[in-house]
């Protein structure tokens, strides 16, 4: 008997565990990653925006050909924007307008990462843009990089962009929580839910979806499903060799470049 109640006493405590530190494995909260220079990012300025509830959030701007759209980078649950550099390049490089930014508890901010609040950071941006740019939104691409995904998604239900552009994206945190800890009812422990897949349908942009099949952390099948309910003008880049986070090894900006240009015409 005592066996059987030490199973449940470690079953629950594992699961009260769980919830109370789920925000530690959702938001990987990460340091300062340094200036762009430190990543020879050229034409590439610092840049804060303010939210309404006042975090300063840490960002990158790069100025490039006003003759091309601007791409608003919203970045996954690990590492800082730095560790992005490598990826923006590949857009600075031919000119491209780049905003990428640092969600709030992310690259030295203050502030608390939860769903709410990202959407928060992703609203403030968003009237940065058309208060301090030259870009209206229907002249933005918004690319959702995983966690990014989220706030893509649920700004996309509101707004009219040039496009969506999401790597790696999940069907919601629950769906993902589940395949993880099957013994344990996420549905009623997720405090973040991110879903995804309720929204799909009522984006107002084109899309475009990037996933690799061997995808480690976010299963293939979210993508596939995400662009199946899709009902917008969409593409999907599929790429059989590729995980979570290599994605670039595969030269995706090559498509994310040639999709929307497509659609700036």
């Amino acid at each position: 008997m005592k066996y059987i109640f030490s199973a449940i006493f470690l079953y629950l405590f594992s699961g009260m565990l769980l919830f109370i530190f789920q925000r530690r494995i959702v938001f990987n909260k990460s340091g300062h990653p340094g200036s762009p220079k430190d990543y020879n990012l050229s034409n590439t300025k610092e840049v804060f925006i303010t939210t309404d509830d006042g975090i300063n959030l840490l960002s990158w701007y790069h100025q490039g050909d006003k003759k091309l759209p601007l791409l608003l980078y919203f970045h996954g649950n690990s590492f800082h924007i730095g560790d992005r550099a490598h990826r923006i390049k590949r857009y600075t490089s031919k000119n491209w307008n780049v905003l990428i930014i640092s969600w709030r508890g992310f690259g030295g901010n203050d502030g608390n990462p939860t769903e709410k609040n990202l959407y928060k950071d992703g609203e403030a941006v968003l009237k940065w843009i058309t208060e301090k740019t030259n870009f209206s939104l229907n002249q933005t691409i918004i690319y959702g990089e995983s966690l990014g995904s989220g706030v893509a998604v649920e700004l996309g239900t509101k707004y009219q962009f040039l496009s969506i552009v999401l790597e790696a994206p999940f069907t919601s945190i629950e769906d993902i929580a589940k395949k993880r800890y099957r013994i344990f009812p996420t549905k009623y422990l997720v405090k973040d839910k991110f879903d995804n897949f309720s929204k799909i349908d009522n984006l107002k942009s084109p899309l475009l979806i990037i996933s690799g099949k061997k995808d480690e952390i976010v299963p293939h099948n979210h993508s596939i499903k995400l662009y199946e309910k899709a009902n917008v003008k969409k593409k999907c880049v599929f790429i059989d060799e590729a995980i979570h986070n290599n994605l670039y090894d595969f030269g995706i900006e090559k498509e994310v470049i040639e999709f929307n240009l497509n659609l700036w015409k």
